[in-house]
């Protein structure tokens, strides 16, 4: 394997700058994830706040500055308001249940109280027509259920008995008996269900204003805790850029001046590059001179000539791409953010070797 000749302390010194780099690109990649999660819930933040009605900017006004239940107190409140809102339910199911009985006690209501008798009555393309039979028998069982599978609301329930009618009114002929039975049942259980509906609607729009309350202040408390997060964020950058500063500073203080030795070597080294890595090391030289044209074909190197920055910027350069020559492409793109940090530096020392000596 090709190699760029090195002092013993030269290449401790580059070992120990790359494992500190190493360090702090770790950091950066645990930042990256962090700010992308706090980036992705603002988002999805601003995402909901658009697509919500129209008139909330007073709402908005209204929750700045309001108190946030803890987690716990919202949990408690939670099951404190599904308990209530349970009670009141059932008392509308109650309710219900009475207009349930009446329609049950019509004198025309035996055919709808129990199964449809399809094999008995010989009804043969009766489940082709009637996708899913229901009677007034099933219905008040569903309602007694105590093992949690009965109605959960009492629209569900509505929705059931106007299938019970609906089903036999589809099967039979308009104008038959049965037809004409569950037509007037039905007529009679939407006049006792309009009563009961403004009650209906009105708990459904408290439930509705309850559940949008308790999102709101889930939503304050993650955006609490985010903005915690990007608080620690922002201090574990302060403290990488303060780390990035100390290795520009040892970058100055280490960097010697280059020997004719190791110029020999490195205009060696230069020479054996590639046709792409020479280009790239033109561009590290075109840097400190700007009328410099950055083409191999046409441009000959003068390592002499060159800064002591830019010395040692195209020596890490060169050793990394033989050192790189024997190992997999894994690790590209880290290299590259390896280049932009050692660019950074080689800026930082050109800055410094400006200033003049006191």
């Amino acid at each position: 394997m090709e190699t760029v000749t090195m002092s013993t302390p030269d290449i401790a010194e580059v070992d120990q700058f790359r494992c500190r780099v190493d360090e702090i690109f770790q950091k950066i990649d645990k930042l990256e994830k962090k700010v992308n999660e706090v980036e992705q819930f603002y988002l999805n933040a601003n995402k909901k706040k658009k697509s919500s009605s129209k008139g909330n900017s007073i709402r908005e006004e209204q929750d700045k500055g309001r108190h946030v239940p803890s987690i716990k107190k919202q949990q408690q409140d939670a099951s404190q308001r599904e308990s209530t809102a349970a009670k009141r339910m059932q008392e509308l199911m109650r309710q219900f249940g009475t207009i349930l009985r009446q329609i049950s006690q019509h004198k025309w209501a035996w055919p709808f109280m129990q199964p449809v008798d399809v094999k008995g009555l010989g009804l043969h393309d009766y489940y082709k027509v009637i996708e899913k039979p229901m009677d007034l028998g099933t219905i008040k069982n569903q309602m007694e259920a105590k093992d949690g599978t009965g109605y959960k609301n009492v629209r569900a329930i509505c929705a059931d008995v106007r299938l019970v009618f609906d089903n036999a009114m589809k099967y039979n002929e308009e104008g038959s008996d049965v037809h004409l039975m569950a037509k007037t049942l039905l007529e009679k259980f939407e006049e006792k269900w309009q009563l009961l509906l403004p009650k209906v609607t009105e708990e459904e729009k408290r439930r509705e204003e309850e559940e949008a309350e308790a999102q709101l202040n889930i939503q304050l408390v993650r955006e609490a805790s985010h903005a915690k997060r990007v608080q620690a964020i922002s201090n574990e950058l302060y403290e990488v850029d303060t780390h990035l500063e100390q290795l520009r500073e040892t970058v100055v203080q280490k960097c010697r001046k280059m020997s004719t030795k190791d110029k020999r070597n490195l205009g060696t080294a230069v020479a054996r590059l590639s046709t792409e890595d020479l280009n790239k090391a033109l561009e590290i030289i075109a840097q400190s001179n700007p009328g410099l044209q950055a083409m191999a074909e046409e441009v000959e190197i003068d390592i002499d000539a060159q800064s002591e920055s830019t010395l040692w910027r195209l020596n890490f350069f060169v050793k990394d791409v033989f050192e790189g020559r024997d190992k997999s492409t894994a690790g590209n793109n880290k290299k590259k953010r390896k280049k932009g940090i050692c660019d950074a530096i080689a800026q930082t020392v050109k800055k410094k070797s400006k200033k003049p000596s006191s």
